[in-house]
């Protein structure tokens, strides 16, 4: 099993950026690159090379699936996986979200405290659904 260790966290609000950046890093332990929004991160990603994207869905300009339709059409990035953050998690939402390399959603608001852990959950569960 490959261990996560670099994570593209794409979020247009500064607060959650803080907030994320201080579960997934300090708590998780994890190497975090944020983009305040999705073009940026379009822009950054072969630079950053994460091995999971985190994005919120709704950001002004590119949304959080046009952001990683975006990722996914670049060489080496086809199936990048990736997990959503939304505050809007109903069910059909949910279903329309998740397509073959996304790993899940999280609700926002999260617990800082479980993050990393809810991170990790979702990332083992994909690896297991691709072996």
């Amino acid at each position: 099993m490959t261990e996560l260790t670099k994570i593209l966290h794409v979020e247009d609000d500064p607060e959650i950026l803080e907030i994320a950046d201080m579960a997934l890093g300090l708590i998780g332990g994890f190497e975090v690159v944020q983009a305040d929004r999705g073009e940026k991160a379009v822009e950054m990603v072969q630079a950053v090379a994460p091995q999971l994207i985190i994005s919120d869905v709704q950001m002004p300009g590119l949304t959080g699936p046009e952001t990683l339709d975006a990722i996914r059409k670049k060489a080496g990035f086809e199936t990048i996986p990736a997990i959503y953050m939304t505050a809007k998690l109903l069910d059909a939402e949910h279903g329309s979200l998740v397509g073959p390399h996304d790993l899940g959603v999280i609700a926002k608001p999260f617990d800082p405290t479980t993050l990393a852990d809810q991170v990790r959950a979702l990332w083992a569960s994909g690896l297991e659904k691709a072996a």
